[in-house]
C-alpha cells in the first residue's frame, strides 16, 4: 500500500448467531462469516462493522465470548455500530458480552473504556491510548484515530423503534471523516406513498454528513446510493453479497472503493 494511504474494510449484517446450533460447541458455523471478514481485513487499518454484527439480543454468553475473542485476534482496529437487530437496549449483547474488554474494538454508543484486553495485557498489540478518542457533540458518537487523522462517526440504534440513522454530526475536525449509518435509503419524494420504511436515509442526509465516505448497512446487496453528492455505499451482507467494501483513503485526497470477494465463507 502506498505510504500515507489508509485502508478501511466496510461490512454489515453478519447476523452472527442466526444459525446457532446447540450441538456446535465451537460456534464454527455461527462465526464463519466473521472469520472471512477478518481475513479480508488483514491488511486494513480499520474494519467498519455497520450494524447487525449479532443477530439478536437473546444470544447466549458463550457465543458472545467466542465472537469477542475472534475480534481480539484481529490485526486492525474495529469500529462496531449497533443496528436494529442488536441495539443498545439494557439487555444488549454489547452490555452482556465482553466486547468492551477488547482493546482494538470500539462500540459506538458505549462510553469509552480502556480496560485490560482479553487474555491479559500482553494479548493485544493495541495499547489503550491508541484505541481512539470519543468526541462529544452532535447526535451520535465518534471515535478518532490520531495516527491517520481519521474520525469515524455513527448513531447507534438504542431500541427497536424508528430513528434518524445519521442524525446531526458534530463539526468536522479531522482530515478524514467516515460516517456510519444503519437504515433504509429511500429515494421517494416527500408526500408520495403513505407507506414509509423505518430508519430512512435520504440523499440530503448523505450530503449533510460531510464525510469522505458514508458506510451504510441494512441492505443485503452491495451498491452505491444517493444522487452523487456523497460517496455512499451499502456493503451488503457477507453471506449474500459475498464481498466486503475496500475503501482506500489515498494520500492525494482521493477515495477509491472496490468490492473484495470473501474467501472461505461458503
Amino acid at each position: 500500500m502506498p505510504p500515507g494511504d489508509v485502508l478501511l474494510v466496510h461490512t454489515s449484517d453478519l447476523h452472527v448467531g442466526a444459525d446457532a446450533r446447540p450441538d456446535d460447541a465451537t460456534h464454527t458455523e455461527s462465526l464463519r462469516y466473521l472469520r472471512a471478514v477478518l481475513a479480508a481485513a488483514a491488511q486494513a487499518q480499520v474494519l467498519l462493522i455497520d450494524g447487525d454484527l449479532l443477530d439478536n439480543n437473546r444470544l447466549r454468553l458463550p457465543l458472545l465470548e467466542a465472537a469477542a475473542a475472534l475480534l481480539a485476534e484481529a490485526s486492525c482496529r474495529i469500529v462496531i455500530l449497533p443496528g436494529n437487530h442488536d441495539p443498545l437496549t439494557p439487555d444488549s449483547v454489547y452490555h452482556r458480552g465482553p466486547f468492551t474488554e477488547v482493546s482494538n474494538v470500539h462500540v459506538l454508543g458505549l462510553p469509552a473504556q480502556f480496560p485490560p484486553p482479553l487474555g491479559g495485557e500482553a494479548a493485544s498489540p493495541f495499547p489503550p491510548p491508541l484505541r481512539g478518542r470519543v468526541r462529544e457533540g452532535g447526535d451520535g458518537d465518534s471515535v478518532t484515530f490520531p495516527d491517520w487523522d481519521l474520525e469515524v462517526f455513527g448513531r447507534a440504534h438504542r431500541d427497536y423503534g424508528d430513528m434518524a440513522p445519521l442524525g446531526d454530526l458534530p463539526p468536522r475536525a479531522t482530515r478524514w471523516r467516515i460516517a456510519l449509518a444503519h437504515g433504509h435509503y429511500d429515494e421517494e419524494a416527500e408526500g408520495g406513498s403513505a407507506w414509509r420504511p423505518s430508519w430512512r436515509i435520504r440523499s440530503e442526509h448523505l450530503a449533510a454528513a460531510q464525510a469522505d465516505y458514508v458506510a451504510l448497512g441494512h441492505w443485503n446487496r452491495a451498491v452505491r446510493v444517493g444522487d452523487g453528492a456523497a460517496l455512499a455505499y451499502y456493503s451488503g451482507s457477507p453471506d449474500l453479497a459475498g464481498t466486503v467494501n475496500l475503501v482506500r483513503l489515498a494520500s492525494d485526497g482521493s477515495v477509491r472503493v472496490t468490492h473484495e470477494p470473501l474467501q472461505g465463507s461458503h
